[in-house]
């Protein structure tokens, strides 16, 4: 039995979102393929997400200097302490599917604060003499993203820095990225928005067999 986390990161309603309606058609596909899998889902425009503010680096300095966890002060207790539950979570589990829009040509900043929360060095990635390393070999991830305009081609293929970094920095950590499940150009071609869900939603169900079977 697998540990899979579904983390979602827009706050629109499911059934205005393509991203979300494309990865509820994923993980739904998902628990046909593979029902015995644990599944736990995470809104993270529900979820407390520490940032990387003055408390945090207040109480990494503190620690690196050797102080004793008590000495630090209420907030920053609660937070270094929910960030390392966060990456103890995902540390966890053995494969993850990331849903998310894309925002100013990158993701949304809760997302970005998730991600600092779990990119903890000792703990999911280490340095080495050789350079950094990540920890966590044998997991996989997938990445649902819709795009209102067309980046995987044309005069904006350079400028798509969700999914690049979301991969990028999946891969850092020593996860194994499975193709992404793109659904894009559906808010500039208003007129082919259903073909283009239907596409995607063909795309989901075969990618999430997929990546079930692993």
């Amino acid at each position: 039995m697998a540990k899979v986390l579904y983390i979602t990161a827009n706050p629109k309603a499911e059934k205005e979102s393509l991203s979300l309606t494309v990865g509820r058609t994923f993980l739904d596909t998902y628990r046909q393929k593979a029902p015995q899998d644990q599944i736990l889902e995470i809104d993270l425009y529900h979820t407390d997400l520490p940032l990387i503010d003055p408390d945090v680096f207040s109480a990494w300095g503190k620690l690196q200097k050797g102080e004793d966890f008590e000495r630090l002060s209420a907030e920053e207790k609660r937070k270094v302490t929910h960030m390392n539950e966060l990456a103890d979570q995902f540390i966890a589990t053995d494969k993850y599917i990331f849903v998310t829009p894309l925002w100013n040509l990158g993701i949304p900043p809760r997302m970005k604060a998730y991600i600092d929360s779990i990119c903890i060095a000792g703990k999911t990635f280490k340095y080495t003499e050789q350079g950094p390393v990540g920890l966590l070999q044998g997991k996989k991830a997938v990445h649902v993203q819709a795009r209102g305009g067309v980046y995987s081609e044309g005069p904006a293929k350079d400028f798509e820095f969700g999914d690049r970094y979301l991969r990028a920095i999946l891969t850092f950590l020593g996860v194994d990225v499975s193709d992404s499940v793109i659904i894009e150009g559906a808010d500039h071609f208003v007129d082919q928005r259903q073909q283009i869900l239907d596409k995607a939603l063909e795309k989901a169900k075969a990618a999430s067999g997929l990546f079930a079977q692993g």
